[in-house]
């Protein structure tokens, strides 16, 4: 398999299910040829977020554009563009938009199966 190069707004925005305003884009996945790692795109529509949850896999975010925060057992932390976040496995976590437009970050996982 070659080289994958695609305009994000090439690849369909789905519905996260039971998340009213959140879409996720699979920029590259397995089915690219990419044996190790996801590149997602996420879209979180003011007032929305992720679930609180925490999983056994690490994951890595870079904020693209709108205003949020990432809450932990820790605290909330700021999320603005520019912003890059790592979240080790078995952290409890969730990020919601806290802004007036679109929260878009990329979010890179390892494969789970």
């Amino acid at each position: 398999m070659g080289v994958k190069v695609v305009h994000y707004e090439a690849v369909p925005a789905d519905p996260v299910p039971d998340l009213e305003g959140v879409t996720i884009r699979w920029l590259i996945a397995k089915a690219d040829g990419a044996p190790h790692f996801a590149m997602r795109l996420f879209e979180l529509q003011p007032g929305s977020g992720s679930p609180d949850h925490r999983h056994t896999w690490e994951h890595e975010v870079f904020v693209l554009e709108g205003e949020g925060v990432v809450r932990t057992e820790d605290g909330n932390q700021p999320l603005s563009p520019g912003v890059a976040v790592f979240v080790p496995g078995e952290v409890q976590h969730q990020f919601l938009n806290t802004g007036t437009g679109p929260l878009r970050f990329l979010c890179l996982i390892p494969h789970v199966d």
